[in-house]
């Protein structure tokens, strides 16, 4: 297909077979960078298509925010017809990525397997919930691996109940892990020639994702709870009330600590052996922060913003999300581009990583349901001339 993108994946194509959010979300990322994505979904259409409120128009505001640059053809692959036309997709891509139940693709000759034969030099990714062995069975959603990989357990009052985050945070990160597993495979073709099949699950994820509360459990035996807005081993690194809203603060080494006492005007406290070194202070934290909260409720918590970070400590109001994207205004990050002309105009969140000579573009809103299917049969049903992808 026609690909006018500049982009550092110009040239590649996806044959996007995910949906909902893992998936979707790391599609997005590569056609951001240049790759032409066609979106497989069934006569139904994306389940993210039905998610709503909120809304803009009459389109699921869920499915827009990961879903642009992507052309869409809907398959109904029980279909022998349509599966053809799957099929044929795959054996030209690039890149297949799916997020069926593992084994799922088999009967309509969609698995790995097979698309290999027809295309070895295939990049073939998997997202899974709980990988393609014992836990292939087990459905994967985000909110069943916040729950089953401790998350929910860290999460919350450490005297109240557990809690999700937010956002559907190890959907993100296995999307990210697996554009990073798809450009290592396709690193590796540059050199050999061959695909291979990258295989990411939710639970993976989740257990590299917790960090340092993993590196407690594996390599120390310690197993961490909850404890509200505080760190286990570093303080202070928490909200703190001021005298209108709380700031957090993030001393997180000695440095820090030293140049907060003296906005704070206490010029002896880093010195005091309590506070001397960051174990110290969360040795002592109970110590520690009604001293800090005594001074920080003279002023208010923007205003404490601009005096601490001029010097260098991180810190900043808890905002909600439109003030975080105002924040990210004033720092000249541009976080809003629109995608699409006239009435398919999206405003939509930009692409997170910036490149010096080949920037992301943002070339097709997010599309209708088979918005392209016509045009995507007639090219998937055009015998292929050598070299033709």
């Amino acid at each position: 297909m026609d690909n006018n993108a500049a982009g550092p994946l110009t040239g590649l194509l996806v044959a996007d077979f995910s949906r909902v959010l893992a998936g979707p979300y790391a599609t997005m990322l590569l056609a951001d960078l240049g790759a032409e994505v066609v979106k497989v979904e069934g006569p139904q259409g994306d389940e993210t298509r039905t998610w709503m409120p909120p809304v803009r128009g009459d389109v699921s505001t869920y499915y827009l925010g990961i879903n642009r640059g992507k052309r869409s053809i809907a398959l109904d692959l029980r279909d022998e017809a349509d599966a053809v036309v799957a099929r044929e997709l795959a054996a030209r891509a690039d890149i297949l990525i799916e997020n069926f139940k593992p084994g799922g693709l088999a009967k309509y000759g969609l698995d790995y397997d097979s698309v290999r034969t027809a295309n070895p030099g295939s990049v073939y990714a998997s997202i899974s919930g709980f990988g393609s062995g014992e836990g292939a069975h087990v459905p994967g959603y985000d909110l069943m691996v916040q729950a089953i990989s401790g998350l929910m357990s860290l999460t919350g009052d450490p005297d109240g109940p557990p809690y999700r985050a937010g956002i559907s945070v190890f959907d993100v990160m296995a999307g990210n892990h697996a554009v990073i597993g798809i450009l290592a495979a396709l690193r590796h073709r540059d050199t050999t020639g061959e695909g291979q099949h990258v295989e990411v699950n939710l639970l993976s994820s989740a257990l590299t994702g917790l960090v340092n509360h993993s590196s407690a459990y594996a390599a120390g035996g310690v197993v961490p709870y909850r404890m509200g807005n505080a760190h286990p081993s570093v303080f202070p690194y928490e909200p703190l009330p001021t005298a209108d809203n709380d700031l957090i603060v993030a001393a997180a080494n000695d440095g820090q600590f030293r140049r907060l006492c003296e906005v704070l005007d206490l010029p002896d406290v880093p010195d005091d052996p309590r506070f001397a070194r960051n174990a110290d202070r969360t040795k002592n934290r109970e110590q520690l922060r009604p001293i800090l909260v005594e001074r920080l409720a003279t002023r208010g918590a923007v205003e404490w913003f601009e005096a601490l970070t001029k010097v260098g400590v991180p810190c900043g109001p808890i905002n909600t999300i439109d003030g975080g994207f105002a924040m990210a205004e004033r720092f000249g990050l541009d976080p809003i581009v629109e995608v699409g002309e006239g009435d398919r105009a999206v405003p939509t969140t930009r692409h997170p990583i910036r490149f010096s000579a080949t920037p992301a573009a943002y070339r097709l809103p997010p599309p209708e349901l088979d918005e392209h299917g016509a045009e995507l049969r007639a090219w998937l049903t055009t015998p292929r001339e050598d070299g033709d992808g």
